[in-house]
């Protein structure tokens, strides 16, 4: 018995290439959103977005442990946590327990960021998905939780 050419293992490598191109895109789209309005803020960088966002899901963290977390170096991430510092979207204080160390909290300010940037980024995303069939939208609610098992992996 042969395996078609869109089915099988040997369907995988194409599979994998037209994911890649397509999550690409979609999330470099994403990333461009601007800031709607005059006087809006210049968008963070992918790298400062997501410590931001780290730091407002885990509560508060060490800078290593941020570091650690982002999978980035300490000097690299030392420098995201100063332009976050110098905009007033986190917070050092001391650590609870080890008075050599710091911890980062979100600001109210930057609460208020990610949660703009998150509404403006998913009211695009419900308009793109307003424009699909019914279908395409069945389709990519099922897919959801598999793209999301393979971020996970």
């Amino acid at each position: 018995m042969s395996t078609s050419p869109t089915r099988g293992p040997a369907a995988a490598p194409a599979l994998a290439e037209e994911l890649r191109i397509s999550i690409a895109r979609l999330s470099r789209r994403l990333r461009r959103l601007k800031p709607a309005g005059p006087g809006a803020a210049e968008p963070l960088s992918l790298t400062q977005f997501a410590a931001l966002a780290a730091i407002e899901r885990h509560g508060s963290m060490t800078p290593r442990e941020l570091a650690d977390h982002e999978k980035v170096q300490p000097p690299s991430m030392t420098r995201v946590i100063a332009h976050l510092e110098a905009q007033g979207l986190v917070a050092r204080s001391p650590h609870p327990t080890d008075g050599r160390q710091v911890t980062l909290a979100a600001t109210e300010p930057g609460r208020t960021l990610l949660a703009e940037e998150r509404r403006r980024k998913q009211a695009w995303l419900t308009q793109r998905l307003g424009e699909l069939t019914p279908q395409e939208r069945e389709i990519l609610r099922r897919a959801a939780p598999i793209l999301d098992k393979l971020s996970k992996s």
